[in-house]
């Protein structure tokens, strides 16, 4: 994890931008390579994690689906 002290963070608690650890780590996201980048985290997380829960849909449907592998 060298280097990601020089990167950027999104500290949830205050909802500033932050160079280096600044904060605690469990208020901040990231790391993330601009400031920029680390301003849009609540946009970033939400869009990480419908697609984690699409991903998880798709793979519960898939299992249901499946054939039982019925071995008697």
């Amino acid at each position: 994890m060298s280097g990601d002290s020089e990167k950027y963070w999104y500290n949830l608690t205050t909802g500033e931008v932050e160079h280096g650890y600044v904060s605690p780590h469990v208020d901040r996201a990231g790391p993330f390579e601009t400031a920029e980048e680390a301003a849009r985290a609540p946009e970033i997380i939400r869009e990480r994690s419908r697609a984690w829960a699409e991903e998880e849909r798709r793979e519960d449907a898939s299992q249901m689906n499946a054939p039982e592998n019925d071995e008697n």
